[in-house]
Parts: structure tokens; sequence; C-alpha cells
């Protein structure tokens, strides 16, 4: 049986300095309204092939009136409490969607990822509409590359 070895020499340790969260993130942005229910989100989760919906406002016609976050571990946390189709959007997403701009790097997106226990950031322009996402698993395939 081969072993892989691993070489961590100077120099050659991935790093994310440099690289900008519009290098790694998915543009474009699945959204639902807070009192969506955890039912239909995860349907929309499902047909989509995607780990996160953002939550928005149900008051708001502005996109950029972010809620929250709701993740497919979240739904997954949620069925086990009750069924999906009474619970909502927005008390699952019950802390703020955390953002991060284009043009911050890799770097600081995984600082936010950590400090705040989140796999996923909304990325916002300057007047914080909702351009994209960039997920943990974003951030490792760009290190996986370098």
């Amino acid at each position: 049986m081969n072993t892989p070895t691993h070489s961590n020499t100077r120099g050659t340790t991935p790093t994310s300095a440099g690289i900008l969260v519009s290098d790694a993130m998915h543009h474009g942005v699945l959204t639902c309204r807070r009192g969506a229910s955890l039912a239909d989100v995860a349907k929309l989760m499902a047909r989509e092939h995607v780990h996160c919906v953002v939550v928005t406002d149900d008051d708001a016609d502005d996109p950029a009136a972010l809620w929250g976050i709701v993740s497919d571990l979240d739904l997954a946390a949620a069925s086990s409490v009750r069924d999906l189709d009474e619970q909502t959007a927005g008390g699952t997403a019950a802390t703020a969607a955390l953002t991060v701009r284009p043009a911050e790097t890799i770097q600081r997106a995984a600082q936010l990822m950590t400090e705040h226990a989140t796999a996923h950031l909304v990325v916002v322009d300057e007047e914080r509409r909702p351009l994209g996402i960039i997920s943990t698993l974003d951030v490792a395939a760009v290190l996986g590359e370098r």
C-alpha cells in the first residue's frame, strides 16, 4: 500500500494572500423571503444544486435587503426539530448575512468565515446588492490550485 507523502517546504505552502474574492466566488444569488417555508428552501437547493440560499426581507422590494443565509447544514439541523413545512427561512437564518466585497482578498474572506463560524459569505457591491456567494469550498478550491 502506497502512503502519500506530504512535503511542507517553505515557499510551497498554499496561501490566500493576493487572490481576490472575485476570482473564487460563484456569481449570482438564489434568494427566498423570510416567510418562505424551509421545505420550499430545501426544494430550491436540491433543484439548483446549491448549499445555501440568501434570505431577504419580506417587506423589501430592494434586493439589497439581506436578512441571512440558510445553508444545507441549517436545513439538516432544522429537520431534526420538526417538519420543515412548519419552519420559515427567517426563523432559521437568525443571524444577519455576512458580506464581503469582490475586491477583498480570499484571506480576508477566510478570516471572516473563521471569526463568525460560517461557511458562506454574500459578495456585495458598493450599494450592498448581492453579486454572488463565496464558500469555504471555494476557498479550498483556490488553495488546492496553488
